[in-house]
């Protein structure tokens, strides 16, 4: 019988705890959900007969060693900052780790010591980053199996709302986490094209969006991630003289240069706080304005434009608009970082409305040659959530981390270290039972036109 221990009863996690219950029906296992709220734990365990719910703080060192010593396999779906915290005491008491975030490099120093002791950390494994290594490294295996030169790499990823549900002129509304979309695309981001570095600065992301036509969801734009140079070596493309490799968000078209308004005003800063006790977004707007321009116009909002460099009937403006950034309404703050401040809201404006549903994108574009021929294989993934509980994120995060958690548990893999969901003996496995819940890919393989 093997004991899994669920990190974490948050919107993330709740496919990945009923994905393992369920299972746990067919391979005995018993299932500890902890959460730092016990009665949300206890929620989503439902009452099944191998379930536990236990209160679980990250930062209580009793609670982790208690809690991970008890158990064979560890799931977190905790905020990225404490899997190293988690890790050691996995290494500590010898067990297995799966993540869904990204590892960081506290993580990967651990990979000798993960080795040593016959453990495995997979991180990685949840939607993005996730499933798109899964379905990424199984085209270019694909391809080079068959003698295909891979000359470039695009790999994209969104989560947005459903089409039926899109019902601001943003096009947009908060599916997740509202921060890591607010500070989304700072630091520098870096990729390879055409055989060179480019470095984009944060000041830049949102105005080097690239467009995309996905299937009928119709007009799409991509930003880049903040490293993709760094997958090259992960996906072993190295060696094969890749000459562009570029990792990145999907949203809708014009989502970007609206955004950068905010980046040019200085909204989405974290790193300092400002006293707005009292304050209306009115005053927001005017306080990060520089005075020349409240001075040359006659109302704030033309103010703005002209900082903005933008006609006052602009979209975008349209779009700043109807946030209420205009209306003399009280932000509601003592003290908050101008990023504090966007994100309330933000999260008042763009927050799903009973009955929403959420959707998943991806795209992923690889240009080979082959027989003298120049070929894109493109693979999409469209996924539709059930409501504003059951989310489509939610179902693709909690899925892979937990056939991942299956795959250790049943010993399909021999694997340890540090690692990323990039091997056959992983991604075959889980990209097959993907499919049946409905989350797979559709492939098309085009010529490309000889100076593309």
């Amino acid at each position: 019988m093997k004991r899994i221990l669920i990190l974490g009863a948050g919107k993330s996690a709740s496919h990945i705890i009923s994905y393992l219950l369920k299972k746990s029906e067919t391979f005995d296992w018993k299932i500890t959900v902890g959460d730092l709220d016990q009665q949300l734990a206890q929620k989503k365990i439902n009452g099944h007969q191998n379930g536990t719910a236990v209160q679980f703080d990250v930062t209580n060192a009793e609670h982790r060693e208690k809690y991970i010593s008890e158990v064979d396999i560890v799931a977190s779906l905790l905020p990225f900052i404490f899997h190293s915290i988690v890790a050691k005491d996995c290494l500590k008491f010898g067990k297995h780790l799966v993540t869904a975030s990204y590892v960081d490099k506290e993580s990967m120093a651990m990979n000798e010591a993960f080795e040593k002791a016959g453990l495995l950390f997979m991180g990685e494994i949840g939607l993005d980053p996730g499933i798109d290594h899964l379905a990424t490294m199984k085209m270019l295996d694909t391809l080079k199996s068959k003698g295909g030169d891979i000359n470039a790499v695009y790999s994209f990823a969104g989560a947005l709302i459903h089409p039926d549900h899109d019902t601001n002129p943003w096009n947009y509304k908060f599916t997740w986490a509202p921060m890591n979309v607010v500070k989304a695309g700072q630091g520098v981001s870096q990729y390879l094209y055409n055989f060179k570095p480019k470095y984009i600065p944060y000041n830049r992301v949102f105005n080097t969006a690239e467009d995309r036509e996905i299937g009928n969801l119709g007009s799409f734009e991509v930003y880049p991630n903040r490293d993709s140079v760094k997958y090259i070596e992960k996906y072993d493309l190295e060696s094969d003289g890749i000459g562009t490799f570029l990792r990145g968000t999907l949203r809708k078209k014009g989502y970007c240069k609206a955004w950068n308004s905010f980046v040019k005003l200085g909204w989405t800063d974290g790193t300092y706080k400002i006293n707005v006790e009292g304050a209306t977004y009115n005053d927001f707007v005017a306080q990060f304005l520089p005075t020349e321009f409240i001075q040359n116009n006659d109302d704030l909002k033309s103010a703005l434009a002209e900082f903005l460099e933008l006609e006052i009937n602009d979209e975008i403006m349209d779009k700043l608009t109807w946030l209420g950034i205009f209306n003399n309404q009280a932000i509601g703050l003592t003290e908050a970082s101008p990023a504090e401040i966007l994100c309330k809201l933000l999260a008042e404006k763009w927050k799903l409305e009973p009955g929403d549903k959420d959707m998943i994108v991806m795209l992923h574009e690889v240009d080979y040659i082959i027989n003298d021929e120049k070929r894109r294989l493109s693979a999409t993934l469209i996924n539709m959530g059930e409501d504003e509980e059951n989310t489509a994120i939610s179902k693709l995060v909690g899925l892979p981390a937990g056939m991942m958690v299956k795959l250790i548990a049943t010993e399909k893999v021999g694997l340890t270290g540090v690692r990323i969901p990039i091997m056959p003996e992983v991604y075959n496995p889980i990209l097959d039972e993907l499919k049946e819940y409905g989350v797979g890919f559709e492939e098309t393989d085009s010529l490309l036109p000889v100076n593309a």
